[in-house]
């Protein structure tokens, strides 16, 4: 049986939690809290070395890191992750950007406000999370506009890549009722068969 190492509130973390559900995978979930500093112990560096969370440990004993990496790894073969090229890599695309232009802002001003309680410190950081979330947030609403899920027509992990952190985008003090089209798309995604809530 896969393990699973993480903290439930990680939207990095939901995201392996509601893919293996969604593929009816049985898991154990081995709960870390990296407040505590569970992720820096000797035990959890052997199985990754980068100290972060999620960690999915294989049956023989094999660590795979890096919440997209893994979703990867469990949608292969899948109709969560297109064999055709192109569309694979798009799904990537959107894999890409919400590392780079997206996690970034909205999963710091969440951890910021939620984990830390906004505090006077890093205040101004927030806010710079803020402008920056929003720009992204501008990108998705441009691509929900024209299809139902980021890679056309059909659910995939770019969705579920996107859905983690934008889903709680409130608990980082972002307010996404000027995007009616990301909105729509947050409702399609929690409705697919299996879905689970990141607390449920």
């Amino acid at each position: 049986m896969y393990k699973v190492y993480g903290d439930y509130r990680s939207g990095n973390c939901y995201k392996i939690k509601l893919m293996l559900e969604l593929l009816g995978i049985e898991y154990q979930w081995v709960a870390m809290d990296i407040l505590k500093g569970d992720t820096q112990s000797e035990a959890f560096l052997a199985k990754n070395p980068n100290g972060k969370i999620p960690v999915l440990e294989l049956d023989d004993g094999t660590c795979l890191w890096e919440s997209n990496a893994i979703l990867n790894f469990l949608a292969d073969g899948t109709a969560f992750l297109p064999s055709e090229p192109r569309l694979r890599t798009q799904v990537l695309q959107w894999q890409f950007f919400e590392q780079y232009s997206h996690e970034p802002y909205v999963a710091v001003a969440r951890f910021i406000q939620l984990y830390q309680g906004l505090p006077a410190e890093r205040q101004k950081e927030y806010e710079e999370c803020h402008v920056r979330g929003y720009k992204a947030f501008k990108v998705m609403e441009q691509q929900l506009t024209r299809t139902p899920y980021l890679v056309g027509e059909h659910y995939s992990i770019a969705d579920i890549t996107l859905y983690a952190y934008t889903h709680v985008a409130d608990e980082g003090g972002f307010d996404l009722s000027p995007y009616p089209a990301i909105r729509a798309w947050l409702a399609r995604v929690a409705s697919q068969p299996r879905h689970v809530p990141m607390l449920g």
